[in-house]
């Protein structure tokens, strides 16, 4: 049987690309995502490729475990698991910012992603085989003005990743770590809670990153031989030459 990835937040952005990707490389889908019509409409595009969905907010751990436990015999046996699913709130000073906003990345970023390792693992140790990806963020490694928060859960996600990977060491589980500079996704209008002409100016001046060539370079991680591991990958626009370096025309 063809290997099965899992892609958390697959209804845009990273993750719905990563499943187009994905489904060209020959793996069946799970897809996971809060927004189910859109990913009904996904799962109309890879309507070749055997593809299970499910709805739920990675930040509710008894929803992503009631999800998880309800997958049918066939996507139970999960070889990729990729945790894309997270979020920005606001852009202040720490003064300033709101608690609200705090929970939501932490709550998303960081114990959402173990939420739906801890469903997934047992899968994988018991036959001794699986690979991870964590989505993280070049703001994990570089902390940057009013990022704080965001920084953090960034950070935490790039310090798990190190400790999975030794965890997992013993069942030959792969744990690796994608970390994207400026990406052109819904990201800015979250964090910038629906302001569009401020989003937009995120990316004005230079070609950022489509969510397509982040997709690419999770397809080559997962379709290295069993005995290699990508470990951890810093991917940026070529206009990018730090977190908020940045040449603009």
């Amino acid at each position: 049987m063809t290997k099965l990835a899992f892609i958390t937040g697959a209804s845009s952005g990273i993750g719905r690309a990563t499943a187009l990707a994905l489904a060209e490389a020959g793996f069946r889908l799970v897809l996971a995502g809060r927004r189910e019509e859109r990913l009904q409409e996904l799962a109309r595009k890879l309507s070749h490729v055997p593809t299970h969905l499910l709805t739920f907010d990675v930040r509710d751990q008894a929803a992503v475990e009631a999800a998880i436990n309800s997958l049918p015999p066939d996507f139970q046996e999960v070889d990729v698991l990729i945790n894309n699913a997270g979020n920005a709130h606001g852009l202040a000073p720490i003064q300033e910012g709101n608690p609200q906003d705090w929970d939501d990345m932490l709550d998303g970023n960081v114990k959402g992603l173990l939420y739906v390792s801890r469903a997934v693992l047992p899968a994988m140790t018991r036959r001794n085989t699986g690979h991870i990806i964590n989505i993280g963020s070049i703001a994990g490694y570089e902390a940057y003005a009013n990022g704080n928060v965001y920084c953090a859960s960034k950070a935490a996600v790039a310090s798990l990743t190190k400790c999975m990977r030794l965890d997992l060491l013993p069942h030959s589980i792969r744990v690796a770590e994608v970390n994207p500079g400026a990406v052109e996704t819904e990201f800015s209008q979250v964090r910038f809670k629906g302001d569009t002409e401020r989003a937009a100016k995120v990316y004005e001046g230079f070609e950022p990153l489509r969510p397509e060539d982040v997709a690419d370079v999770i397809r080559f991680m997962v379709t290295r031989p069993p005995h290699v591991n990508v470990a951890e990958v810093l991917l940026l626009p070529t206009a990018q030459g730090a977190a908020t370096t940045i040449r603009r025309t």
